[in-house]
């Protein structure tokens, strides 16, 4: 059954967890003014999936259970599957900023990967396990957040050599109904407002690091979890035209010695198989996030010709302001170019399902985190100072002030000044306030760090072929041979490996 946004609202009034928000311990997440904007973008989420205009994109046919569910808890079995996910999420987050549900998605996909190749390689039962648990999940129409990124302590130092043990997440006993786990999660994504958390390991674990390779399921009110989050986007600021209404909450997700019965238990210290499921998380999750900033894009986009528009000088009759325009849509379609190639080129897994190719996925992952400053200094660009100087929306309805502002405001005859207003503040709240500044720094470390993206694209393309392609041009072909190598026969003084008579040195007349 697919819930709507009333239903996923009323269902998480039916957990009790552990929230402090602002200093204060939550009653009810789904009624709480900080979380609300968080709460409507996940129900917006749902309600586009029962949309049935929507229904080919937000909704697929599970191939292990033959059911229709929703997309973002979907397997991908296909590159139709994969572009399929790429259009829903960006279409999501052109409405909402962020659509958080498709964290589940990249979650899912990659244990589904990983709990395959961990039962051919070492005999456990772990596939079938989360086969069960997804069906579930799937069945129920839930949202799962992702705990992966550990609070890390010392990062010069690994798991097993940090002075403080739960500075990551691990197993502390072994019952025979299940895994006792304690630790800390950092950043998680929607913590709050969600029903399940997927515990992930964050890195390639060493066989000394075997307890905290662990992957697991845990109820979002399940004994022992505290959960302190930050609000959701600027709830109840009347200047924030988006992030009141829209936005996305993380929180610190404390484990406390917490029991996870074995059939929620996914990797219990299985260590050799902790960064494959990392890898495979990394390449599902980087290659949604293209798609995310692509739908942040279209708004930064459209917001930034209606305000061109509005100062009276519309972007394609003014040379400068196109040249931005351009520049700004070049950014964004050129990141969302890569996923559309990832998803085409899309690698196929022994389980049965499709990964998005690495190499492409991480580019596009690489130029939105570095890109996304370019992103709104161009939106900054074609708005003017207007955005920062405007006064606030308080002043619109002051008898002493609001004629004034309207004078000043006045621009095109056929563009109202509260038109204009509501542009600038809007633009405002996507790139010039402490939102703005989240969504800068979550695309740059989201998904993990620029430098994690070119460690995975230099580990990942064919660096030696393109050698080997220069090599078949080098050198009259000498070192097409198999196993030459750049220098093979090659001598001081002679040019070539049959051994050439190196040219006499001219006389000093000549040089």
């Amino acid at each position: 059954m697919l819930m709507s946004g009333t239903d996923y609202r009323e269902s998480l009034r039916r957990y009790r967890p552990v929230v402090h928000v602002q200093g204060e311990r939550v009653e009810s997440v789904a009624d709480h003014p900080a979380f609300a904007p968080g709460v409507a973008a996940l129900a917006l989420v749902y309600d586009y999936a029962r949309r049935e205009a929507l229904r080919p994109l937000m909704t697929a046919e599970q191939h292990t259970s033959g059911r229709r569910v929703a997309r973002m808890v979907h397997i991908d079995r296909s590159g139709t599957d994969l572009l399929d996910k790429l259009e829903a999420v960006r279409l999501l987050c052109q409405e909402t900023g962020c659509a958080m549900r498709y964290l589940t998605h990249d979650a899912f996909n990659a244990l589904f990967q990983a709990t395959h190749r961990t039962d051919a390689d070492c005999g456990t039962e772990y596939h079938q396990r989360f086969l069960a648990y997804m069906h579930r999940v799937q069945d129920e129409d839930l949202t799962c957040a992702v705990a992966m990124t550990d609070g890390k302590g010392d990062r010069a130092l690994r798991p097993h050599e940090q002075p403080d043990p739960d500075a990551y997440v691990r197993i502390v006993e072994r019952r025979a109904d299940g895994i006792v786990i304690s630790g800390r999660k950092a950043i998680v994504t929607a913590a709050p407002y969600v029903h399940e958390f997927l515990v992930m390991p964050c890195r390639n674990m060493s066989e000394a690091d075997a307890p905290y390779a662990v992957a697991c399921a845990v109820p979002v009110d399940a004994p022992g979890v505290t959960i302190v989050a930050r609000p959701a986007g600027r709830p109840g600021e009347p200047a924030a035209k988006f992030s009141a209404r829209y936005g996305q909450s993380v929180g610190a997700v404390f484990f406390d010695r917490v029991l996870v019965p074995w059939e929620r238990v996914f990797l219990a210290g299985e260590w050799r198989h902790s960064g494959f499921l990392t890898y495979a998380y990394a390449a599902h999750h980087r290659h949604s996030c293209i798609a995310a900033r692509a739908g942040f894009g279209d708004l930064l986009i459209g917001a930034g010709a209606m305000m061109c528009e509005a100062n009276g000088l519309p972007a394609g009759e003014t040379p400068h302001l196109r040249e931005a325009m351009v520049e700004l849509i070049k950014i964004v379609e050129g990141f969302y170019a890569c996923g559309v190639a990832a998803s085409v080129y899309g690698v196929a897994d022994p389980a049965g399902s499709v990964q998005p190719e690495p190499v492409f996925a991480n580019i596009g992952k690489l130029l939105l985190a570095t890109q996304i400053y370019d992103m709104h200094r161009l939106a900054h660009h074609v708005s003017g100072g207007l955005v920062v100087a405007l006064p606030g929306p308080e002043e619109d309805h002051n008898p002493a002030t609001a004629g004034r502002i309207d004078q000043m405001l006045a621009a095109r005859p056929d563009v109202p000044a509260s038109h204009r207003a509501e542009v600038a503040r809007l633009i405002g709240d996507l790139t010039a306030s402490d939102t703005a500044g989240w969504y800068s720094l979550i695309s740059l470390h989201g998904g993990g760090s620029p430098e994690a993206m070119k460690r995975e694209i230099w580990r990942n393309y064919p660096v030696a072929d393109r050698v080997r392609l220069v090599e078949r041009l080098l050198d009259r072909g000498v070192l097409a041979e198999p196993g030459a190598g750049v220098s093979k026969g090659r001598q001081p003084g002679r040019c070539c490996a049959a051994g050439c008579q190196a040219p006499e040195a001219l006389p000093k007349a000549a040089e």
